[in-house]
């Protein structure tokens, strides 16, 4: 039996946290950093305020001084340690990632429910 990408999102989900919007500003408000992992594009187009952009596709090559943030090591991303929160436009994304950051020793990488997608959808404020 072949495994699809749905099994690959499943089995992420039951190895990490995921957060509902309320969680995320709480934890924004508290200086946990906020990773949108989507393209370039889909975050240029919006995204959720004060999140930077490292794309899925280049997240664990980058995650601790991406072009997003300037060529700048940020130390808030590279404390292992401490909470990191990421979402993409529907879970899926964010979740694999998750999942990626906390095999590379990230001890509590949480993926926002429902994604940007979810976010738009109970009319939270976009930043573009």
């Amino acid at each position: 039996m072949r495994t699809t990408v749905q099994d690959l999102i499943t089995q992420a989900r039951s190895q990490i946290k995921e957060i509902d919007a309320n969680e995320l500003l709480r934890l924004q408000g508290c200086g946990c950093p906020i990773v949108d992992v989507r393209e370039p594009a889909e975050f240029a187009a919006g995204h959720v305020p004060g999140a930077v952009n490292i794309p899925r596709g280049v997240l664990e090559f980058e995650i601790d001084g991406h072009p997003a943030v300037n060529f700048v090591k940020d130390p808030a991303l590279a404390h292992r340690d401490q909470f990191i929160a990421l979402y993409c436009r529907s879970g899926g994304r964010s979740a694999l990632a998750a999942e990626a950051l906390k095999r590379l020793g990230f001890v509590e990488p949480l993926s926002l429910a429902g994604g940007f997608n979810g976010w738009t959808q109970e009319h939270r404020a976009v930043q573009v």
